[in-house]
């Protein structure tokens, strides 16, 4: 069973956070790019936040408990129900908080989330071959590796390659028979 780690906390990403976001996606570029492209702007963060309207993706915001600071961010995107019961996941480190072991606590937060409270049995992270260090903390928390994906994903004007990494919940449940196949 994971447990939720003590330096960190989830809290679900609003529209009241645009303003703290957007100043650390911009302070957070050089970060992020190639690997994603993040809302940096008020209008954008508008347009982006409208994802989470349908039920089908959750975003979060990762905070330090001791200061609140928001040290990254993690989305549950695509979430499927039925028979696959799974989703894909997107995380970003912001700057500041970079290389201090939040985004590993903060992505075993939302992996209890995603098995427990939302009763997912499998989540995926499709990560651009180059980008080491979210393929390390994939494999530090025990993702496996699934295979390539060419041209999967279009970020930073281009078709880019990814890894596809997946991992399923410890202790699997059956979903109900009733349940319509997808």
């Amino acid at each position: 069973m994971l447990t939720v780690p003590s330096r960190v906390e989830l809290r679900p990403l609003t529209l009241a956070d645009q303003d703290e976001f957007c100043a650390l996606v911009q302070a957070s570029s050089e970060l992020h790019l190639p690997w994603m492209q993040l809302p940096a702007t008020g209008e954008e963060f508008q347009v982006w936040m409208r994802r989470f309207d349908d039920g089908d993706a959750r975003g979060f915001l990762v905070r330090v408990r001791e200061t609140g600071a928001a040290a990254g961010m993690v989305n549950i995107n695509s979430i499927i129900r039925g028979r696959y019961q799974g989703a894909s996941l997107g995380y970003a480190a912001f700057a500041p908080s970079a290389g201090f072991g939040y985004m590993t606590e903060g992505l075993v937060a939302t992996l209890q989330h995603a098995f427990t409270d939302l009763r997912l049995h499998r989540l995926e992270a499709n990560i651009q071959p180059a980008n080491k260090a979210s393929l390390a903390l994939v494999q530090r928390l025990g993702f496996r590796y699934e295979g390539l994906s060419p041209a999967y994903l279009y970020i930073d004007g281009g078709w880019r390659d990814h890894e596809r990494w997946a991992i399923t919940a410890p202790n699997p449940w059956t979903p109900d028979p009733s349940l319509p196949e997808v």
